[in-house]
């Protein structure tokens, strides 16, 4: 080999040897550097409550990890994100790593300053802080954004909060909401664009939300409340549905506040379109064998109609319900709507389609504390086992509220434990159902009434009703006792019992007191869902007395005592949309009465009543009623306290015992054993806003009592037809119900006694 070649051969020998010493070298410092660079330990510095151990627990980076600026800088996060300290630093000393912590302070007390119309109670309990628990910012500006919400939501948007606190020993502190509640932030005024068919005081009235009046002081209707306007843009779209506009759109609902912030104008942006007639009907039916002429007979919406999306929903549960007769559990039916912009009509088929059979695994109740189960459970028309059905389910849910024992009813599904099962949940939130009311009124019958009741209406979470009443005035006075079960026997059956004592003076029509003291037990049951019966028996002792010498010979022959042991049926059919102020339906009864079982008066009686209220132009509203009765003695003269007396509020325009059979001497009425009233009445709005609730009404009557068992020389006793007509005002007040009527007798009898004016006003508290 050459000189040359083996010296530079050499060379690269040397030079490897060298880079590999000095590669080894480097690889041991290394390893020395990464060995020193490791975390010996951890110390934790500024901990008051919080144990060192707990907070390394929260750190990423532990004894014998690298010093990794990551994991440090996760640990940091982490130490953040726990809430109990204002301030952690994280830093290395030799081969340590230190951990600097400034606790949170603890919250000792949590206190409300300004507040007058939410309560402490209420304020609390909607804000995620409490005593004891750690005090951090962001917890408390969520604290104050719910306040604020709250406020917000009983309309006062000016309301501000401002948290303060106050320090206390070991790292304690209280903390004080300054609250200033700011006035109510009302509804000053009500607009709408694109309304072509109705004017805007007509849409005024079907929203929950009003405009700001004076005279809705007891009212916060003209509060501004965001849920409010979304119910308002339903009630919009409902009742212009209703009305026949099927393409009707809300196209917005804005708010503008004004710059003081104390009131609101709201304007809706409607879109109407064109207003729809029903077309063509038919119900269609995907199943085989349904008798679809019979499902026919059951749809309530008729071709020619104005389209309305209520009665649509109303046909479809009559034909489920139809179909539930006919065997069929598990359906679908949906309307298919056939639109013909041309003739602007909406053509309706009812289409029914196999639903998916799905069946009621359980039924959960949850909320109620004091009412049992089963009192929920027996309002249900759907029960485990069943066949699902929504119609049943909605009419539960309807049924349960109408209980009026619960604030809220919330009902919700979710599938069981196999896909052909559901599981239905119902959480209630009970409220009080005792109450405690105090009374007091006038009428021109009565004079000056008071009144006192006690009643709990879930007499121990049972359903059951017990109460008293006392009611007195300067002609009258009644105590009453009773207690009714709505389910006797596990059954849908109504069973009362009553102890009662009513006094009554009949001076100033007939010369005479009348008293009654017994005890009246019934039992009562719906036949269909509008038709009832009802059995009822009772036993009480009647006394006539306080009989002047000058009283009719006829009065004076009833003085004494009687007992009367009676037993009744009746029958009542009630369609009416209100019980107490309806504007359609029938309201109908008839009631048989038999005593004789026991006690010294017999007699049969029957008393049928019937009215029925037709909607005219809205709000007209057309009454038209007939009410009747007869007495019959059984082997012995009916008796002045088992007579019907006719005048006064069941015949306006004649006074209390004004109309029948009387003593021409002395004038005192005697009552009849026959009577029949008609009545027609018309009640319409006078023009004023229609919250105030007061209402005209004009009427007209006829009718007649008459026939008594004894005879005489002045005896008074005419078949004659008697006509009354006249006007009054009915409201509807904050303080209680006032009416005012002015009726004038058109045709009457000579001995008859007229009244014109009649007046009743009364209150409960």
């Amino acid at each position: 080999m050459p000189r040359g070649a083996k010296l530079r051969r050499l060379i690269r020998i040397v030079v490897f040897a060298v880079a590999l010493c000095a590669m080894s070298a480097l690889l041991a410092v290394n390893q020395r550097a990464a060995a020193a660079e490791r975390v010996a330990a951890i110390k934790v510095e500024g901990t008051q409550r919080i144990e060192p151990a707990t907070v390394i627990s929260y750190m990423k980076i532990h004894v014998g990890d690298a010093f990794n600026p990551k994991l440090i800088d996760e640990s940091l996060k982490s130490l953040f994100a726990t809430g109990l300290f204002s301030n952690v630093s994280l830093q290395q000393e030799g081969d340590a790593l230190v951990v600097k912590v400034t606790e949170n302070p603890v919250i000792d007390r949590i206190a409300f300053e300004g507040n007058h119309h939410l309560d402490d109670n209420e304020l609390l309990s909607e804000i995620d802080l409490r005593p004891r628990l750690v005090y951090t910012p962001a917890r408390v500006e969520a604290a104050v954004r719910r306040i604020i919400q709250l406020y917000r939501r009983s309309g006062r948007f000016a309301a501000t909060v401002d948290p303060m606190l106050i320090h206390l020993s070991e790292n304690r502190v209280n903390l004080v909401f300054e609250i200033h509640e700011g006035s109510l932030t009302t509804v000053s005024r009500i607009r709408f664009v694109g309304n072509m068919s109705f004017p805007a005081g007509t849409l005024r009235e079907q929203l929950a939300t009003k405009e700001w009046r004076w005279y809705r002081i007891l009212s916060t209707d003209d509060t501004y409340d965001p849920d409010r306007l979304s119910v308002d843009r339903e009630r919009l779209r409902r009742f212009y549905l209703n009305h026949g506009f099927a393409d009707f759109r809300v196209l917005s609902a804005v708010a503008e506040l004004a710059p003081n912030e104390n009131s609101f104008d709201i304007v809706f942006a409607l879109h109407e379109g064109e207003r729809y007639k029903f077309g063509k009907i038919d119900v269609a039916s995907r199943i085989p064998n349904v008798n679809v002429a019979a499902l026919r007979k059951v749809v309530i919406t008729k071709p020619g109609d104005t389209y309305d999306a209520e009665t649509v929903e109303k046909s479809i549960e009559k034909i489920t319900d139809a179909l539930g007769g006919q065997g069929y559990a598990f359906v679908d039916v949906e309307p298919e709507a056939h639109r013909d912009a041309k003739t602007h009509t909406m053509g309706v088929t009812y289409v029914v389609n196999r639903g998916p059979r799905v069946y009621v695994q359980r039924i959960n109740i949850t909320g109620n504390v004091r009412t049992l189960d089963r009192v929920i459970r027996r309002e249900f028309r759907l029960a485990e086992g069943d066949a699902f059905n929504t119609a049943k389910l909605k009419e539960s849910i309807r049924r349960i509220r109408r209980l009026d024992f619960f604030s809220k009813v919330d009902v919700s599904q979710h599938e069981g434990t196999h896909p052909d099962q559901t599981v239905i949940d119902v959480n209630v939130q009970e409220k009080s159902t005792g109450s405690l009311t105090f009374g007091a009124g006038y009428s021109t019958t009565d004079l000056i009434i008071g009144t006192v009741g006690i009643q709990e209406n879930n007499l121990l979470g049972t359903g059951d009703t017990l109460g008293a009443n006392l009611a007195l005035s300067v002609r009258r006075s009644f105590v009453n006792i009773g207690f009714t079960n709505p389910w006797f026997l596990g059954r849908h059956m109504a069973a009362s019992f009553n102890v009662f004592h009513e006094s009554t003076n009949y001076q100033y029509q007939s010369s005479f007191n009348e008293a009654a003291t017994g005890f009246s037990v019934g039992l009562s049951y719906p036949l269909t869902e509008h038709l009832s019966q009802g059995f009822n028996y009772s036993l009480s002792q009647d006394s006539i007395s306080g009989v002047p010498s000058t009283a009719s010979p006829f009065i004076q022959a009833e003085v004494g005592s009687t007992v009367t042991s009676a037993v009744a049926y009746n029958l009542t059919y009630d369609t009416r949309n209100d019980r107490m102020a309806p504007t359609k339906g029938i309201d109908a009864s008839v009631t048989e009465s038999l005593a004789g079982f026991g006690g010294s008066i017999r007699y049969l009686q029957t008393a049928v009543s019937y009215k029925q209220y037709f909607p005219l132009l809205k709000p007209y509203v057309l009454e038209t009623g007939i009410t009747g009765g007869y007495i019959h003695g059984i082997g012995q003269p009916v008796r002045l306290a088992n007579r019907f007396f006719l005048g006064g509020t069941n015949f306006l325009g004649f006074a209390d015992g004004g109309v029948g059979p009387r003593d021409t001497s002395t004038g005192d009425s005697l009552g009849g054993n026959q009577y029949y009233v008609g009545t027609l009445a018309l009640s319409f709005p006078i023009g004023l806003p229609r919250e105030f609730g007061i209402l005209g009404q004009v009427f007209t009557q006829a009718g007649s009592l008459f026939g008594v068992d004894q005879t005489g020389p002045n005896l008074f006793d005419s078949r004659a037809v008697r006509v009354s007509a006249g006007f009054g005002l009915s409201w509807q007040s904050p303080f209680g119900p006032l009416k005012i009527d002015f009726g004038f007798p058109i045709r009457k009898q000579q001995p008859d006694k007229s009244q014109v004016f009649r007046f009743s006003f009364g209150t409960s508290f």
